[in-house]
């Protein structure tokens, strides 16, 4: 299959117009797959009403079958379609954050497909906060179920060359709308319990939805990596460059000699750090990921820096660690799963 690429402008108006889009939606509604831009990364579309449809986005990607799909709308109308009850605190936070970052885990109806859900009595969803995107839905006119476009357990990606270098020939078509925004993927919340649960950090943090919601918890597995998540999905291997990848909790000189170490083993080195940091290390390839004072910049940048040592063929990685605070828990997160929790500490 060769795959299609289609460049739209994701800031003229009108989108449904374009005849990409058009061309692309017309795919979707015949049970392809295609790629798309979001406000957090590339999605890998498919109608989420047809298992055979759907079962293209496992072969494509090589993902693991019991790990559920989120699915993207682009109408309310849609949402009322797919779930069977709307809590009162899942209207307050549609009403907040939607269309954002945000994906609200609720019981499902009939008529999506299983392989969506993993055989789960409820569907995650989320109205994604990119023109491409929300044209595109509407254009194809059905829900469509999507993850990251890319191979499973690679990092995610934010441009659609990253989705040409994983997903070429595997996908019909990957519609190029530029760099994606806030980097990392949504948050997911657990809305079918008296208190919400939050079983992926991401786009919104914990603190935005307690100011609409009141409280809210998190899965026990993102605090404890031996509790068994609530979200199957989450158990999973993600994000993980080719060389294995560290994260330093300590100082700069004490990643600075973790890496001398390396280096005198012959071993090419790679530093994962920020602008802030990026000249006091003395490495092979460092790669600096945003801003630690500006921690949204570093998850905006975070999947492009992982892949940047791929491109330079390092032979191991270290990473800098982030404060486990607002977006810095999401990004955090992301490093533990792309490290295999491999952490190592100062003192």
């Amino acid at each position: 299959m060769n795959t299609k690429v289609w460049v739209v402008d994701n800031i003229v108006e009108k989108k449904g117009d374009y005849p990409q889009l058009q061309e692309a939606a017309s795919l979707l509604q015949s049970g392809e797959v295609v790629a798309f831009p979001t406000e957090t990364v590339y999605g890998l579309g498919a109608d989420a009403t047809s298992d055979e449809a759907v079962e293209k986005i496992f072969l494509a990607k090589g993902r693991p079958s019991d790990n559920p799909l989120i699915v993207h709308i682009a109408t309310t109308e849609q949402l009322n379609t797919i779930v069977d009850e709307i809590p009162a605190k899942a209207e307050m936070l549609i009403q907040r954050f939607w269309p954002g970052p945000l994906t609200l885990v609720l019981p499902k109806k009939e008529g999506i497909s299983h392989r969506v859900t993993a055989g789960l009595s409820t569907v995650a969803v989320r109205m994604p906060d990119h023109p491409i995107a929300l044209a595109l839905i509407k254009q194809a006119n059905v829900p469509v179920a999507a993850p990251s476009a890319n191979r499973s357990g690679r990092p995610s990606p934010t441009l659609a060359a990253h989705v040409y270098e994983d997903l070429n020939k595997k996908v019909a078509g990957i519609v190029d709308g530029g760099a994606t925004g806030v980097g990392v993927e949504s948050t997911v919340l657990d809305c079918t319990s008296a208190v919400p649960v939050i079983l992926r950090p991401g786009g919104v943090t914990k603190e935005q939805l307690e100011a609409v919601i009141g409280e809210v918890d998190v899965d026990a597995a993102l605090k404890d990596e031996t509790q068994t998540p609530k979200s199957p999905g989450m158990k999973y291997t993600h994000y993980a460059p080719n060389a294995p990848l560290t994260i330093v909790e300590g100082t700069r000189e004490f990643l600075q000699q973790l890496v001398n170490q390396k280096k005198e083993q012959g071993l090419k080195t790679g530093i994962l750090t920020t602008e802030e940091n990026a000249s006091f290390y003395v490495g092979d390839v460092i790669v600096a990921c945003g801003r630690r004072e500006a921690l949204t910049t570093v998850a905006a940048k975070l999947y492009d820096a992982l892949r940047a040592f791929d491109t330079a063929q390092v032979d191991v990685i270290f990473s800098e660690s982030f404060p486990q605070e607002g977006i810095g828990i999401a990004i955090m997160n992301r490093l533990q799963k792309a490290s295999g929790h491999c952490v190592i500490f100062e003192n």
